[in-house]
């Protein structure tokens, strides 16, 4: 059900997008009933977006240059919705185009933020490997920070200091998302480590094999940990800067991807047999430990 404030003409297209929302595992909550009313359907509505879009450079068997004009269309069909034409489409993705683009006016986001998303979307579909740590955040400075900013802007937050630590929060969920699904990505010709870290442990591509992980590549992915973890840490204080059921939510988000971290670790850091990821019986304890957050 969508909540009060949305338009009646709008209700069945966040209806919609609340539905694409709740239909898809994450490692956070997404949309979920913690959220203020008032900010549910928006966010559904970023993220319905996004998810589709994702899917569009990530799956299915299409050549590269078919997914990179796909995703230029789905920019282009933004730039048409946010601008009030909707050149009469009446696909099964009309409802979310209607839907954040009356979020984006009414909540006064910048589109460009979601802009970024595709730009990242399309990278994903051109770059496999990359060199530095450098090259990996400002991948997630398109692919993940503007979420952030977008839940932020939502919730009519613009703290520049907020901002910062959300940046911080996203780009760490984001590496453990990376590593979550390392074997996955390895599988299909990606890797997110960057190049310099790998030969920091002295060791390359050539010596990595899905069948056994060597002591080096452990050492690959430990540093990356480490990395994450710091991440984690300058991202809590957007989880203490907010109030009410926002506060909860961004802790119960920051707990799930600490878990999964620590998972990696306790699984010494073995991202090559293992997936460690949340079930419905982690959500009670992580509640648990949200409600008895510690601010630090």
């Amino acid at each position: 059900m969508v909540t009060g404030g949305i338009p009646a003409d709008l209700q069945p297209a966040y209806a919609e997008c609340l539905r694409r929302a709740r239909a898809h595992y994450e490692n956070f909550p997404v949309a979920s009933r913690l959220l203020p009313a008032a900010m549910r359907p928006h966010v559904a509505a970023v993220y319905a977006f996004a998810r589709v879009a994702d899917d569009l450079a990530d799956e299915g068997d299409a050549a590269a240059a078919a997914r990179l004009a796909a995703l230029d269309q789905w920019r282009d069909r933004l730039r048409a919705a946010v601008a009030g034409r909707t050149h009469g489409l009446q696909d099964a993705d009309a409802p979310v185009f209607a839907a954040v683009a009356h979020t984006i006016r009414d909540r006064q986001l910048d589109s460009q933020l979601l802009e970024d998303l595709l730009d990242a979307f399309a990278q994903d579909v051109t770059t496999t490997r990359y060199g530095t740590w450098q090259d990996v955040l400002d991948y997630c400075r398109r692919s993940a920070n503007p979420v952030g900013r977008l839940v932020l802007g939502i919730a009519g937050c613009r703290d520049a200091a907020a901002a910062a630590s959300s940046d911080a929060l996203c780009t760490a969920l984001q590496l453990t998302n990376f590593w979550q699904d390392h074997a996955i990505d390895w599988a299909r010709g990606r890797l997110y480590v960057p190049l310099e870290e790998v030969a920091g442990a002295g060791t390359n591509l050539g010596e990595f094999d899905p069948a056994r992980l060597t002591d080096r590549w452990r050492d690959v992915f430990e540093r990356a940990c480490r990395r994450t973890r710091h991440l984690f840490e300058e991202g809590r204080a957007v989880c203490n800067a907010m109030s009410g059921r926002l506060r909860l939510e961004l802790r119960l988000t920051w707990l799930g991807g600490t878990t999964i971290l620590d998972r990696v670790e306790r699984a010494g850091y073995d991202m090559v047999h293992a997936r460690p990821r949340l079930r419905a019986v982690d959500l009670p304890h992580l509640t648990w430990r949200a409600l008895r957050w510690e601010s630090r």
